[in-house]
């Protein structure tokens, strides 16, 4: 059976000479990892991470692992793609959101919440630098966890007033709080820890380092 979906591509893994697995969310299936044939170079330019993409899913009773073709990109994300800072920040996000969303997973409007997300992040002209720790907190509110002040607590430690500001204040006032490359690693950290807890498993984040240098 064949079905059009869309997918947000979260990173991708060579399998064998001609083929990859994309690693996916989508609305239908969740966190899922698809076959998809390798061909030329300029079309791997789809895979890039967060890329919001069209694609027919043929699902195959004889194998958990599906395959997917005829991709097309639905959504162009400009804003992201021609700035460096904006571009490492969704590096950010997509190994985030690998390493936290565990396969078949498919948490109720998990999916819509990505792409608001995505778009976000596309959209700023400005003032976007903090926008990682505020995805983080709410990527916990989004499956189901709702952080407050009190929950962060346990975490925090000295940071718990700039914790506390991400949490209680408008979106557009957390983008405004000034912070160095060090203290904003610091702020993901101790959320990372915090979804370590809830989702009792351990998140490495490498790209965390790259953002700190960047913002140093």
């Amino acid at each position: 059976m064949t079905d059009k979906t869309t997918l947000i591509i979260l990173n991708h893994t060579k399998f064998g000479e001609n083929s990859l697995v994309i690693h996916t969310i989508s609305k239908e299936y969740g966190r899922r990892g698809f076959m998809v044939r390798a061909g030329k170079k300029s079309s791997m330019a789809l895979f890039l991470p967060l890329n919001i993409v069209e694609a027919e899913v043929v699902e195959n009773p004889k194998s958990n692992l599906w395959s997917a073709k005829n991709f097309s990109c639905e959504t162009p994300l400009n804003g992201i793609r021609s700035n460096i800072h904006k571009n490492t920040i969704s590096l950010f996000m997509s190994e985030v959101l690998y390493r936290v969303v565990h396969e078949d997973m498919n948490e109720d409007g998990l999916f819509d919440w990505c792409v608001k997300s995505i778009m976000t992040l596309d959209s700023l002209e400005s003032d976007f630098s903090n926008y990682h720790i505020r995805f983080l907190l709410e990527l916990a509110g989004a499956l189901g966890f709702s952080p407050s002040v009190e929950d962060m607590a346990p975490f925090a430690d000295e940071y718990l007033s700039l914790l506390s500001d991400f949490i209680t204040k408008p979106f557009g006032e957390t983008m405004l709080i000034p912070l160095n490359g060090e203290t904003r690693n610091a702020l993901c950290e101790r959320i990372i820890r915090y979804l370590e807890f809830h989702t009792e498993s351990t998140i490495n984040i490498r790209s965390l380092a790259v953002l700190r240098d960047l913002y140093r």
